[in-house]
C-alpha cells in the first residue's frame, strides 16, 4: 500500500511538473476563468440591472388605439409617466416585429358602456414570448388597475355605499424571502458556470497525460516499469484533479473580490470565507468524476483529437439540470442530491441563498458523487491494463 502512494505521488508531481513547465498553457488555463467568469456575471448582471431602471423609470410611449373613446383614462395614464402615441397601422405585426412592447385598444364600444356604469373592455396586446416586454406590460396593467378601482370607489361613494362592501376579503402579503435568497435569483446562472468548470477544469491534462503521451509513444516507458498501472493511472487523476482545484480556488476568489469590489446594486452575494470553502467542498466531486471520466474516455481512443471530439458531447451534460429546473422546477428532494450534476446544481444554489444543508444530503451527496468516480476509476483501471493501451494508433 505504501509502495502505491508513494507511486501515486510521484508521478502526480511529475505530471504537475511537466504541466508547468509550459508556463504559457498554465497561465491561460488557470486565468481564463478568473478573468471571464466575473465580466460575465457582473456585465450581464449589470446590463439586466440598468435595462429594468431604465423601463421603470423613463416615460413610457404607449400606442392607443381608440384613444379618443376614453381621454380620462389616457389623462389618468400620463399622471403615471405613460405617455399615449398614435397608435401603427397593424398592431399586432408591430409587436411581433418589436416595434413596440405594448399596445392598447379602447373599443368604440366604451363610451355608452361608461357612461351606464357597466363594466367597459379594454385589452392590452403584448407579445408574451418576448421577455424584454414584461416591465412595460406590467406598467401598463398596473395603471389599469389603479383607475378602475378609483372609478369604482367614486361610483359606490356616489350611490352612497361604502366602497369596502364590494371588499368581502382583504388579502395581506408577507414575503418570507430572505434578501439572499432574493439576491440569489439573480444568480441562478452562477451553478452551470462553477459546475462546468470544475468538470473542464482537468480536461486539458488527463487527454494529456494519457492520448497525448500515448501518441508521442512515451506512455509505453512509463507502464513497462515496475510500478502497478492503477498507481501510474491514479497519479495521473491526482495531478489533474489538483488542478481542477486549483482553477476553482482562483474562480472563486476572483467571485468574491469582483463582487465586494462591484457597485451596491450588484453586491448580490456576499462570499465569506466560510462560503467560498464550502462551495470548494461542494465542487471537489465534480472535479473528481470529470477527471475520470475523462480518464476513461482518453484511455479507450486512439488520438487526442478523437478525445477532444467527446467534449462537445460532455460540456453539455452541466448545463441539463439548469435547463430542465427552468423549464419545470421540481420541489427540493433528497434523491436529486445523488443526480451528477443536478446535485451539484441544487447544492450551489442552497448555499448562494444561505439554507440550511441537511447532515443527510451532504451524507447522500458525497456518497453518490464519490462512488460515481470510484465506478470509473475501476472502469478506467481496467482499460489501462490493456496491452493495446501503450500502442499508438
Amino acid at each position: 500500500m505504501s509502495l502505491f502512494n508513494n507511486t501515486v505521488l510521484t508521478v502526480a508531481r511529475k505530471e504537475l511538473l511537466d504541466l508547468f513547465r509550459d508556463r504559457r498553457t498554465v497561465l491561460l488555463g488557470l486565468l481564463m476563468g478568473p478573468l471571464l467568469f466575473p465580466v460575465l456575471i457582473l456585465g450581464m448582471s449589470s446590463m439586466a440591472e440598468k435595462r429594468a431602471r431604465t423601463q421603470l423609470e423613463s416615460v413610457l410611449e404607449l400606442p392607443v388605439i381608440g384613444a379618443e373613446h376614453a381621454p380620462n383614462l389616457v389623462r389618468h395614464l400620463g399622471t403615471r409617466d405613460i405617455d399615449a402615441i398614435a397608435p401603427p397601422e397593424d398592431a399586432e405585426r408591430a409587436l411581433r416585429e418589436q416595434d413596440h412592447d405594448v399596445v392598447l385598444r379602447i373599443p368604440a364600444g366604451f363610451p355608452e358602456q361608461w357612461r351606464e356604469s357597466r363594466m367597459a373592455t379594454i385589452e392590452i396586446l403584448y407579445d408574451s414570448s418576448r421577455q424584454d416586454s414584461r416591465i412595460p406590460v406590467e406598467r401598463v396593467r398596473r395603471a389599469l388597475g389603479e383607475y378602475g378601482q378609483q372609478v369604482g370607489a367614486l361610483r359606490m361613494i356616489s350611490r352612497g355605499i361604502s366602497p369596502e362592501a364590494t371588499v368581502a376579503v382583504m388579502v395581506a402579503q408577507r414575503d418570507v424571502a430572505t434578501l439572499e435568497s432574493r439576491r440569489g435569483m439573480l444568480l441562478a446562472f452562477l451553478p452551470y458556470l462553477l459546475i462546468f468548470s470544475a468538470f473542464v477544469g482537468g480536461a486539458y491534462m488527463v487527454i494529456d497525460v494519457t492520448a497525448g503521451e500515448r501518441e508521442r509513444q512515451s506512455l509505453e516507458p512509463l507502464l513497462a516499469t515496475p510500478s502497478s498501472r492503477s498507481a501510474l493511472m491514479s497519479g495521473k487523476i491526482l495531478a489533474a484533479t489538483a488542478l481542477g482545484l486549483l482553477s476553482q480556488v482562483l474562480i472563486l476568489i476572483a467571485l468574491a473580490v469582483s463582487l465586494a469590489l462591484a457597485p451596491r446594486a450588484l453586491q448580490m452575494v456576499a462570499m465569506t470565507p466560510g462560503m467560498l470553502a464550502m462551495l470548494l467542498l461542494v465542487l471537489a466531486p465534480i472535479v473528481l468524476i470529470g477527471c475520470t471520466l475523462l480518464t476513461l474516455i482518453s484511455a479507450s481512443v486512439k488520438s487526442v483529437k478523437e478525445a477532444q471530439s467527446y467534449m462537445s458531447v460532455l460540456m453539455l451534460l452541466p448545463i441539463i439540470p439548469t435547463v430542465v429546473l427552468m423549464v419545470s422546477p421540481v420541489k427540493e428532494q433528497l434523491w436529486q442530491f445523488a443526480v451528477p450534476f443536478l446535485a451539484q446544481n441544487q447544492m450551489v444554489l442552497k448555499l448562494v441563498r444561505s439554507e440550511w444543508i441537511a447532515p443527510m444530503e451532504w451524507l447522500v451527496y458525497f456518497a453518490s458523487g464519490f462512488g460515481l468516480a470510484l465506478v470509473l476509476w475501476l472502469m478506467a483501471s481496467r482499460l489501462y491494463h490493456r496491452e493495446k493501451l501503450a500502442i499508438s494508433a
